[in-house]
């Protein structure tokens, strides 16, 4: 599961897809630049998420 962390703050968050429950999947996304953004989707085919924000900055989850 998804579990993004704040790195100002220490709070965290699980992610799960709202459509059938399953936990989201660690993932990266490359944009047309070669930008890298993390995300997580769901492992149905539900669609993806860029990562959550908190304390005015993107939040961080391990990605594999």
């Amino acid at each position: 599961m998804s579990t993004y962390k704040c790195d100002k703050c220490g709070m965290s968050v699980n992610a799960s897809c709202g459509s059938c429950d399953a936990p989201l999947v660690d993932a990266s996304l490359t944009l047309d630049d070669g930008t890298k953004v993390q995300i997580s989707e769901c492992p149905n085919g539900h669609g993806k998420i860029k990562s959550p924000m908190c304390s005015g900055l993107d939040m961080s989850c391990a990605v594999s």
